[in-house]
């Protein structure tokens, strides 16, 4: 049985040996692909245009791909190092981050070859992903035998943490403004709030008027009573703590007020605009009380 140790050694053996064989760029360095790199990034620097244009350094890596048909020439050693990974059981992969460095500008004209390397191989580590090992490549961009830049990349090739079969809900973002709403809750009480100057009631919870933009408020408990003023099906993207599909409503209140909740009693397809409902309050298993609304019609 290897341990985490002869497997780190064993990984870190493929430091230094190819990850692929040289490449050459499928293009010269060209006009119309600096046109279109700046354009997308909304960079207007005058030294990527005219005559005497220079390719933007952040670049580098697009000379060196493959487009849609690929590269070929990934090396038999780096398909070993992650084959030795994936039966070790780090069988998932994310990218993480990439470093580039200039040593010389890129001309329109310029012809360029590559080569990549296996640079380094972490230890073991653990990570919210789960635990695994970190592999970089590094690789070098030259036009003749002038080094242009070196382009590194890493990956974490990891073995999935254990996840809950199914997480807790999120729980409601309670602040300054509507923590009175969420306390009436609680007690199982719809609150609204009422504007002491003209008397509108408003919803969500504000510091002000949204009516006559007075500061001065008290509360009104609403009767509960409401019909769907719209709604969509829940389907994608799925939430884990949810269980799709479901309806959530844009629910009118008797006082004229609008307010979100989940539909029930009635199945997520027979949800239509104008049935009556009337609010309910459901405790779930994190001790949070969220107001629902059930169809009476």
């Amino acid at each position: 049985m290897h341990t985490d140790e002869d497997l780190t050694e064993r990984l870190k053996a493929f430091e230094g040996r190819p990850a692929a064989t040289e490449g050459t760029g499928k293009d010269p360095v060209n006009l119309p692909m600096i046109r279109h790199w700046c354009e997308a990034l909304g960079d207007t620097n005058p030294a990527y245009s005219g005559p005497d244009a220079i390719a933007p350094p952040t670049m580098l890596q697009a000379w060196t791909m493959g487009g849609l048909s690929g590269h070929t020439g990934r090396s038999a050693a780096y398909d070993e190092l992650l084959g030795l990974l994936d039966a070790a059981g780090c069988t998932s992969v994310v990218a993480t981050d990439c470093e580039q460095e200039y040593d010389r500008p890129l001309r329109p004209g310029d012809e360029i070859t590559f080569d990549t390397v296996i640079e380094s191989v972490s230890d073991r580590k653990t990570t919210k992903l789960g635990s695994g090992h970190f592999v970089t490549t590094r690789t070098d961009i030259r036009v003749g035998p002038d080094l242009a830049g070196t382009h590194r990349f890493r990956i974490l090739k990891y073995a999935p943490a254990a996840r809950p079969e199914k997480p807790p809900r999120p729980r409601p973002v309670v602040n300054r403004d509507n923590a009175g709403f969420w306390e009436g809750v609680r007690d199982r009480k719809l609150l609204l709030q009422r504007c002491t100057a003209c008397a509108a009631p408003r919803h969500p919870w504000l510091p002000g008027c949204n009516a006559c933009g007075g500061l001065d408020w008290d509360t009104v408990e609403a009767s509960g009573e409401g019909t769907v003023y719209s709604y969509v099906v829940m389907h994608h993207p799925p939430f884990p703590a949810f269980d799709p599909p479901y309806a959530v409503a844009l629910i009118e209140l008797a006082e004229g007020v609008r307010m979100l909740g989940n539909v029930i009693g009635v199945p997520y397809d027979k949800v239509r605009i104008g049935l009556p409902v009337r609010v309910e309050f459901r405790e779930h298993d994190d001790e949070s009380t969220l107001p629902v609304w059930r169809v009476t019609g």
